[in-house]
Protein backbone atom coordinates (compact mmCIF):
# COMPACT_ATOMS: atom_id res chain seq x y z
CA UNK A 1 0.00 0.00 0.00
CA UNK A 2 1.23 3.50 -0.64
CA UNK A 3 -0.01 6.97 0.13
CA UNK A 4 -0.32 10.22 -1.75
CA UNK A 5 2.81 12.32 -1.54
CA UNK A 6 5.82 13.58 -3.39
CA UNK A 7 7.95 10.48 -2.88
CA UNK A 8 7.11 6.88 -2.10
CA UNK A 9 9.06 3.75 -1.16
CA UNK A 10 7.65 0.29 -0.54
CA UNK A 11 9.21 -2.62 1.34
CA UNK A 12 8.15 -5.79 3.20
CA UNK A 13 8.44 -6.15 6.96
CA UNK A 14 8.65 -9.30 9.05
CA UNK A 15 5.19 -8.70 10.55
CA UNK A 16 3.51 -6.93 7.69
CA UNK A 17 3.94 -4.63 4.73
CA UNK A 18 4.79 -0.96 4.83
CA UNK A 19 5.01 1.87 2.39
CA UNK A 20 6.63 5.18 3.12
CA UNK A 21 5.57 8.41 1.55
CA UNK A 22 6.90 11.82 2.46
CA UNK A 23 5.42 12.62 5.85
CA UNK A 24 3.82 9.25 6.69
CA UNK A 25 3.80 5.53 6.09
CA UNK A 26 1.24 2.74 6.09
CA UNK A 27 1.80 -0.45 8.04
CA UNK A 28 -0.71 -3.27 8.43
CA UNK A 29 -3.62 -1.08 7.45
CA UNK A 30 -2.66 1.62 9.94
CA UNK A 31 -1.48 5.03 8.93
CA UNK A 32 1.44 6.28 10.99
CA UNK A 33 2.24 9.94 10.54
CA UNK A 34 5.74 11.11 11.16
CA UNK A 35 6.83 14.70 11.61
CA UNK A 36 10.22 14.31 9.97
CA UNK A 37 11.22 11.70 12.54
CA UNK A 38 10.33 13.67 15.64
CA UNK A 39 6.71 12.79 16.40
CA UNK A 40 4.49 9.79 15.70
CA UNK A 41 0.74 9.25 15.97
CA UNK A 42 -1.38 6.32 14.81
CA UNK A 43 -4.78 6.39 13.08
CA UNK A 44 -6.75 3.13 13.06
CA UNK A 45 -7.90 2.27 9.53
CA UNK A 46 -10.01 -0.81 10.30
CA UNK A 47 -13.23 1.25 10.38
CA UNK A 48 -14.99 2.64 7.33
CA UNK A 49 -14.19 6.36 7.01
CA UNK A 50 -16.97 8.85 6.36
CA UNK A 51 -15.96 11.46 3.78
CA UNK A 52 -17.71 14.80 3.33
CA UNK A 53 -18.13 15.82 -0.32
CA UNK A 54 -19.37 19.31 0.51
CA UNK A 55 -16.99 21.20 -1.77
CA UNK A 56 -17.05 22.65 -5.28
CA UNK A 57 -15.48 21.54 -8.53
CA UNK A 58 -12.37 23.68 -8.22
CA UNK A 59 -9.33 23.17 -5.99
CA UNK A 60 -9.86 23.63 -2.25
CA UNK A 61 -8.39 22.38 1.04
CA UNK A 62 -11.60 20.41 1.63
CA UNK A 63 -11.30 18.68 -1.74
CA UNK A 64 -7.64 17.84 -1.17
CA UNK A 65 -8.46 16.37 2.24
CA UNK A 66 -11.25 14.24 0.73
CA UNK A 67 -8.94 12.97 -2.03
CA UNK A 68 -6.34 11.99 0.58
CA UNK A 69 -8.90 10.08 2.65
CA UNK A 70 -10.23 8.34 -0.46
CA UNK A 71 -6.72 7.15 -1.28
CA UNK A 72 -6.27 5.81 2.25
CA UNK A 73 -9.63 4.00 2.26
CA UNK A 74 -9.21 2.43 -1.18
CA UNK A 75 -5.71 1.22 -0.27
CA UNK A 76 -7.08 -0.28 2.95
CA UNK A 77 -10.46 -1.99 2.82
CA UNK A 78 -11.73 -0.52 -0.45
CA UNK A 79 -14.78 0.76 1.44
CA UNK A 80 -15.80 4.25 2.56
CA UNK A 81 -18.98 6.21 3.12
CA UNK A 82 -19.92 9.65 1.81
CA UNK A 83 -22.11 12.47 3.07
CA UNK A 84 -23.21 15.64 1.27
CA UNK A 85 -22.98 13.63 -1.94
CA UNK A 86 -25.44 15.74 -3.91
CA UNK A 87 -28.35 13.28 -4.09
CA UNK A 88 -31.39 14.72 -2.38
CA UNK A 89 -33.03 12.85 0.47
CA UNK A 90 -36.32 13.21 -1.38
CA UNK A 91 -34.98 11.19 -4.34
CA UNK A 92 -33.55 8.50 -2.06
CA UNK A 93 -36.61 8.30 0.19
CA UNK A 94 -39.00 8.10 -2.76
CA UNK A 95 -37.05 5.28 -4.43
CA UNK A 96 -36.73 3.46 -1.12
CA UNK A 97 -40.47 3.58 -0.43
CA UNK A 98 -41.43 2.49 -3.96
CA UNK A 99 -39.01 -0.44 -3.69
CA UNK A 100 -40.45 -1.54 -0.36
CA UNK A 101 -43.96 -1.27 -1.78
CA UNK A 102 -42.92 -3.49 -4.69
CA UNK A 103 -41.46 -6.22 -2.48
CA UNK A 104 -44.57 -6.15 -0.28
CA UNK A 105 -46.76 -7.05 -3.28
CA UNK A 106 -48.09 -10.61 -3.61
CA UNK A 107 -45.63 -13.01 -5.21
CA UNK A 108 -47.89 -13.39 -8.23
CA UNK A 109 -47.71 -9.64 -8.88
CA UNK A 110 -43.92 -9.53 -8.55
CA UNK A 111 -43.60 -12.47 -10.92
CA UNK A 112 -45.12 -10.35 -13.71
CA UNK A 113 -41.72 -8.66 -14.00
CA UNK A 114 -39.64 -11.80 -13.41
CA UNK A 115 -36.57 -12.36 -15.55
CA UNK A 116 -37.65 -14.55 -18.51
CA UNK A 117 -34.76 -16.98 -18.09
CA UNK A 118 -31.76 -17.58 -15.82
CA UNK A 119 -29.01 -15.14 -16.73
CA UNK A 120 -31.31 -12.38 -17.96
CA UNK A 121 -29.96 -9.32 -16.16
CA UNK A 122 -33.00 -7.14 -15.44
CA UNK A 123 -36.26 -7.68 -13.61
CA UNK A 124 -37.42 -9.55 -10.54
CA UNK A 125 -35.46 -12.53 -9.19
CA UNK A 126 -37.13 -14.58 -6.47
CA UNK A 127 -35.76 -16.11 -3.30
CA UNK A 128 -32.73 -18.43 -3.50
CA UNK A 129 -32.27 -17.90 -7.23
CA UNK A 130 -28.77 -16.41 -6.98
CA UNK A 131 -25.56 -17.49 -5.24
CA UNK A 132 -23.02 -14.68 -5.28
CA UNK A 133 -20.22 -16.93 -3.97
CA UNK A 134 -20.36 -18.82 -7.29
CA UNK A 135 -18.66 -15.81 -8.91
CA UNK A 136 -15.55 -16.95 -7.00
CA UNK A 137 -16.03 -20.59 -8.06
CA UNK A 138 -17.07 -21.55 -4.53
CA UNK A 139 -19.76 -24.06 -3.65
CA UNK A 140 -22.38 -22.43 -1.42
CA UNK A 141 -26.05 -22.52 -0.52
CA UNK A 142 -28.30 -20.10 -2.47
CA UNK A 143 -28.66 -16.61 -1.06
CA UNK A 144 -31.72 -15.81 1.06
CA UNK A 145 -32.84 -12.75 -0.86
CA UNK A 146 -35.00 -11.50 -3.70
CA UNK A 147 -34.11 -8.60 -5.96
CA UNK A 148 -35.20 -6.23 -8.69
CA UNK A 149 -32.70 -4.78 -11.19
CA UNK A 150 -32.61 -2.38 -14.13
CA UNK A 151 -29.92 -1.44 -16.63
CA UNK A 152 -29.07 1.51 -18.87
CA UNK A 153 -32.04 0.99 -21.20
CA UNK A 154 -30.05 2.04 -24.27
CA UNK A 155 -29.65 0.78 -27.83
CA UNK A 156 -26.65 -1.57 -28.10
CA UNK A 157 -23.68 -0.60 -30.26
CA UNK A 158 -23.87 -2.11 -33.74
CA UNK A 159 -20.62 -4.07 -33.37
CA UNK A 160 -21.87 -6.21 -30.46
CA UNK A 161 -22.76 -9.83 -31.03
CA UNK A 162 -26.32 -11.02 -30.44
CA UNK A 163 -25.26 -12.71 -27.19
CA UNK A 164 -23.58 -9.56 -25.90
CA UNK A 165 -26.36 -7.16 -26.85
CA UNK A 166 -29.02 -9.42 -25.34
CA UNK A 167 -27.18 -9.38 -22.03
CA UNK A 168 -26.42 -5.86 -20.92
CA UNK A 169 -28.76 -4.03 -23.33
CA UNK A 170 -31.81 -6.21 -22.68
CA UNK A 171 -35.08 -4.33 -22.04
CA UNK A 172 -35.92 -3.47 -18.46
CA UNK A 173 -38.93 -5.23 -16.94
CA UNK A 174 -40.85 -2.33 -15.39
CA UNK A 175 -43.74 -3.17 -13.00
CA UNK A 176 -47.12 -1.48 -13.34
CA UNK A 177 -47.45 -1.48 -9.55
CA UNK A 178 -46.76 0.42 -7.44
CA UNK A 179 -47.78 3.46 -9.46
CA UNK A 180 -44.90 5.76 -10.36
CA UNK A 181 -42.27 3.09 -9.80
CA UNK A 182 -40.51 3.52 -13.15
CA UNK A 183 -40.19 7.31 -12.99
CA UNK A 184 -38.92 7.19 -9.41
CA UNK A 185 -36.31 4.59 -10.26
CA UNK A 186 -35.14 6.38 -13.41
CA UNK A 187 -34.60 9.60 -11.45
CA UNK A 188 -32.64 7.72 -8.79
CA UNK A 189 -30.59 5.87 -11.43
CA UNK A 190 -29.51 9.17 -13.02
CA UNK A 191 -28.70 10.67 -9.61
CA UNK A 192 -26.56 7.68 -8.67
CA UNK A 193 -24.83 7.85 -12.05
CA UNK A 194 -23.91 11.51 -11.60
CA UNK A 195 -22.59 10.85 -8.11
CA UNK A 196 -20.50 7.90 -9.34
CA UNK A 197 -19.03 10.04 -12.12
CA UNK A 198 -17.99 12.69 -9.62
CA UNK A 199 -16.34 10.04 -7.46
CA UNK A 200 -14.37 8.72 -10.43
CA UNK A 201 -12.89 12.18 -10.85
CA UNK A 202 -11.83 12.17 -7.20
CA UNK A 203 -10.46 8.65 -7.63
CA UNK A 204 -8.32 9.89 -10.52
CA UNK A 205 -6.88 12.67 -8.36
CA UNK A 206 -6.20 10.15 -5.57
CA UNK A 207 -4.15 8.11 -8.07
CA UNK A 208 -2.18 11.16 -9.17
CA UNK A 209 -4.01 11.40 -12.50
CA UNK A 210 -5.86 14.29 -14.15
CA UNK A 211 -9.41 14.53 -12.81
CA UNK A 212 -10.85 13.68 -16.23
CA UNK A 213 -8.65 10.60 -16.80
CA UNK A 214 -11.45 8.02 -16.50
CA UNK A 215 -14.01 9.91 -18.61
CA UNK A 216 -13.18 8.20 -21.96
CA UNK A 217 -14.14 4.86 -20.38
CA UNK A 218 -17.67 6.07 -19.55
CA UNK A 219 -19.05 7.40 -22.83
CA UNK A 220 -21.83 4.77 -22.85
CA UNK A 221 -21.65 3.10 -19.42
CA UNK A 222 -23.52 -0.12 -18.75
CA UNK A 223 -24.25 0.49 -15.07
CA UNK A 224 -27.05 -1.30 -13.24
CA UNK A 225 -29.24 -0.49 -10.25
CA UNK A 226 -30.65 -3.09 -7.92
CA UNK A 227 -32.84 -3.37 -4.84
CA UNK A 228 -32.02 -6.36 -2.66
CA UNK A 229 -34.72 -7.51 -0.25
CA UNK A 230 -34.04 -9.95 2.55
CA UNK A 231 -37.41 -11.09 3.94
CA UNK A 232 -37.97 -12.15 7.51
CA UNK A 233 -37.07 -15.80 8.00
CA UNK A 234 -38.70 -18.16 10.48
CA UNK A 235 -37.00 -21.38 9.41
CA UNK A 236 -33.32 -21.99 10.23
CA UNK A 237 -30.99 -21.46 7.25
CA UNK A 238 -29.01 -24.18 5.55
CA UNK A 239 -25.47 -24.72 6.87
CA UNK A 240 -23.23 -21.94 5.57
CA UNK A 241 -26.15 -20.01 4.08
CA UNK A 242 -26.16 -16.21 3.96
CA UNK A 243 -28.50 -13.48 2.91
CA UNK A 244 -25.76 -12.61 0.40
CA UNK A 245 -22.76 -14.93 0.23
CA UNK A 246 -19.21 -13.59 0.10
CA UNK A 247 -18.34 -11.87 -3.16
CA UNK A 248 -16.63 -8.87 -4.64
CA UNK A 249 -18.34 -6.45 -7.01
CA UNK A 250 -17.46 -6.63 -10.68
CA UNK A 251 -17.28 -3.04 -11.94
CA UNK A 252 -15.51 0.20 -11.13
CA UNK A 253 -17.42 1.26 -8.00
CA UNK A 254 -20.64 0.57 -6.12
CA UNK A 255 -22.95 2.96 -4.28
CA UNK A 256 -25.07 1.41 -1.53
CA UNK A 257 -27.97 2.80 0.48
CA UNK A 258 -28.91 1.03 3.71
CA UNK A 259 -31.68 1.43 6.27
CA UNK A 260 -30.94 2.96 9.65
CA UNK A 261 -31.96 0.04 11.86
CA UNK A 262 -30.72 -2.98 9.92
CA UNK A 263 -27.54 -4.02 8.23
CA UNK A 264 -25.70 -7.32 8.43
CA UNK A 265 -23.21 -6.13 5.81
CA UNK A 266 -19.65 -7.24 6.60
CA UNK A 267 -16.37 -6.82 4.74
CA UNK A 268 -13.18 -8.86 4.88
CA UNK A 269 -10.26 -6.57 5.71
CA UNK A 270 -6.56 -7.12 4.97
CA UNK A 271 -6.15 -8.90 8.31
CA UNK A 272 -8.70 -11.48 7.06
CA UNK A 273 -11.21 -10.34 9.67
CA UNK A 274 -14.90 -9.82 8.95
CA UNK A 275 -15.92 -6.37 10.17
CA UNK A 276 -19.42 -4.80 10.10
CA UNK A 277 -20.31 -1.78 7.97
CA UNK A 278 -22.57 0.70 9.73
CA UNK A 279 -24.17 3.51 7.75
CA UNK A 280 -27.69 4.75 7.14
CA UNK A 281 -29.72 7.02 4.88
CA UNK A 282 -28.87 9.48 3.44
CA UNK A 283 -25.23 8.43 3.85
CA UNK A 284 -23.98 6.19 1.04
CA UNK A 285 -21.51 3.34 1.29
CA UNK A 286 -18.95 3.27 -1.52
CA UNK A 287 -16.77 0.31 -2.45
CA UNK A 288 -14.47 -0.25 -5.36
CA UNK A 289 -15.00 -3.18 -7.69
CA UNK A 290 -12.80 -5.68 -9.48
CA UNK A 291 -12.13 -3.42 -12.47
CA UNK A 292 -10.74 -0.67 -10.25
CA UNK A 293 -8.47 -3.19 -8.54
CA UNK A 294 -7.25 -4.30 -11.96
CA UNK A 295 -6.77 -0.69 -13.09
CA UNK A 296 -4.60 -0.01 -10.03
CA UNK A 297 -2.65 -3.28 -10.24
CA UNK A 298 -3.92 -4.32 -6.81
CA UNK A 299 -2.92 -1.13 -5.01
CA UNK A 300 -6.62 -0.56 -4.36
CA UNK A 301 -8.56 -3.58 -3.21
CA UNK A 302 -11.95 -4.94 -4.23
CA UNK A 303 -12.80 -6.50 -0.88
CA UNK A 304 -14.99 -9.50 -0.29
CA UNK A 305 -18.23 -8.65 1.46
CA UNK A 306 -21.36 -10.50 2.55
CA UNK A 307 -24.69 -10.05 4.32
CA UNK A 308 -25.04 -12.34 7.30
CA UNK A 309 -28.21 -13.84 8.75
CA UNK A 310 -28.91 -12.39 12.22
CA UNK A 311 -28.22 -14.62 15.20
CA UNK A 312 -31.40 -13.94 17.13
CA UNK A 313 -34.95 -14.91 16.20
CA UNK A 314 -36.10 -11.34 16.86
CA UNK A 315 -33.62 -9.92 14.35
CA UNK A 316 -34.44 -12.61 11.77
CA UNK A 317 -38.09 -11.61 12.04
CA UNK A 318 -37.25 -8.16 10.64
CA UNK A 319 -36.70 -7.84 6.88
CA UNK A 320 -33.78 -5.93 5.41
CA UNK A 321 -33.43 -4.00 2.16
CA UNK A 322 -30.70 -2.12 0.34
CA UNK A 323 -30.39 -0.11 -2.88
CA UNK A 324 -27.21 -0.53 -4.91
CA UNK A 325 -25.84 1.19 -8.00
CA UNK A 326 -23.12 -0.74 -9.83
CA UNK A 327 -21.12 1.62 -12.00
CA UNK A 328 -19.72 -0.20 -15.03
CA UNK A 329 -17.53 1.26 -17.81
CA UNK A 330 -18.51 1.04 -21.49
CA UNK A 331 -19.04 -2.47 -22.84
CA UNK A 332 -15.85 -2.43 -24.90
CA UNK A 333 -13.71 -0.45 -22.41
CA UNK A 334 -10.28 -2.06 -22.16
CA UNK A 335 -9.29 -2.36 -18.50
CA UNK A 336 -5.54 -2.65 -18.02
CA UNK A 337 -3.03 -1.39 -15.52
CA UNK A 338 -2.72 2.38 -15.22
CA UNK A 339 0.92 3.12 -16.23
CA UNK A 340 1.68 4.90 -12.95
CA UNK A 341 0.50 1.81 -10.98
CA UNK A 342 2.99 -0.60 -12.54
CA UNK A 343 5.44 -1.92 -9.98
CA UNK A 344 8.90 -3.35 -10.38
CA UNK A 345 7.37 -6.72 -11.25
CA UNK A 346 5.10 -5.26 -13.92
CA UNK A 347 1.36 -5.97 -13.92
CA UNK A 348 -0.38 -8.81 -12.08
CA UNK A 349 -3.59 -8.78 -14.15
CA UNK A 350 -4.20 -9.46 -17.81
CA UNK A 351 -6.32 -6.88 -19.65
CA UNK A 352 -10.08 -7.50 -19.79
CA UNK A 353 -13.01 -5.77 -21.44
CA UNK A 354 -15.64 -4.35 -19.12
CA UNK A 355 -18.74 -5.97 -20.63
CA UNK A 356 -17.38 -9.46 -21.14
CA UNK A 357 -15.98 -9.52 -17.59
CA UNK A 358 -19.35 -8.43 -16.18
CA UNK A 359 -21.31 -10.99 -18.19
CA UNK A 360 -19.11 -13.91 -17.19
CA UNK A 361 -19.16 -13.04 -13.49
CA UNK A 362 -22.90 -12.36 -13.33
CA UNK A 363 -23.93 -15.48 -15.21
CA UNK A 364 -21.82 -17.65 -12.93
CA UNK A 365 -24.05 -16.63 -10.00
CA UNK A 366 -27.42 -17.52 -11.57
CA UNK A 367 -26.69 -20.37 -14.00
CA UNK A 368 -25.61 -23.75 -12.65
Amino acid sequence: MSGVGETSLEFPLKSGFASITKGYFLWNNQQIYQDYGFKLSVIDMTDIPSIDLNFGAGPSPEKSAAVQRIQEACSGTGFLSIINHGISEEVLDSCWKKSLDFFNLPESEKQKTAVPYAGYPYGFVGMEQETLAHSRNEIAAPDLKESFSVGPGKTPPAELSMEESRFVFSPNQWPQNPAGFRNTWEVCYQSFSACASRLMGLFALALGLPESWFEPFFQCPISAMRANHYPATADPPQPGQYRASAHSDYGSLTLLLQARDSSGLEILNRQQEWIPVHSSMPELVVNIGDLMERWTNGRWVSSLHRVIIPDTEDERSRPRMSLAFFQQPDWDAQIECIPSCQGQDGTQYTPVTSGRYLMERYRSTVIS
